[in-house]
C-alpha cells in the first residue's frame, strides 16, 4: 500500500513524474517542427529567398553559439582557478591550525 503512488513524496511534496517532462519535450519538438513546416509552406516569399534567409540566420546562430561556447569555456577556467585557489587557501589554514593544535598539545 505504501508503494501505491511512487510519484508523490512524503509530507505532501508532490514530485512530477518523469513521463510528464519527456511528453512536454516531445510535444514541443513536434509542435516546433509543425510550425516550421507551416511557415515554409505559407511563406509570402519565394523558396529561394526563404532558403537564403534561413542560411543567413543559421550562420548568425552558429557564430553566436561559438561565442557563447568561448565565454562558457572562459568562465569554467575562471571557476577552476578560483576553486584551486580556495582549496589551496583552505589547505594552508588547515596546516596552520594543525600546527597550533600540536603546539598547544605539546606545550
Amino acid at each position: 500500500m505504501e508503494n501505491h503512488n511512487q510519484n508523490v513524496e512524503h509530507e505532501n511534496n508532490v514530485q512530477e513524474p518523469v513521463g510528464f517532462w519527456s511528453g512536454m519535450l516531445a510535444g514541443s519538438l513536434i509542435g516546433g517542427l509543425a510550425g516550421a513546416t507551416a511557415m515554409l509552406l505559407l511563406a509570402p516569399q519565394s523558396g529561394k529567398r526563404t532558403r537564403a534567409k534561413l542560411r543567413r540566420r543559421s550562420y548568425a546562430l552558429r557564430a553566436q553559439t561559438a561565442e557563447t561556447m568561448e565565454n562558457m569555456e572562459d568562465a569554467m577556467a575562471d571557476a577552476r582557478d578560483k576553486t584551486q585557489q580556495m582549496t589551496d587557501d583552505a589547505r594552508k589554514q588547515a596546516e596552520k591550525l594543525d600546527k597550533r593544535g600540536h603546539a598547544l598539545f605539546d606545550g
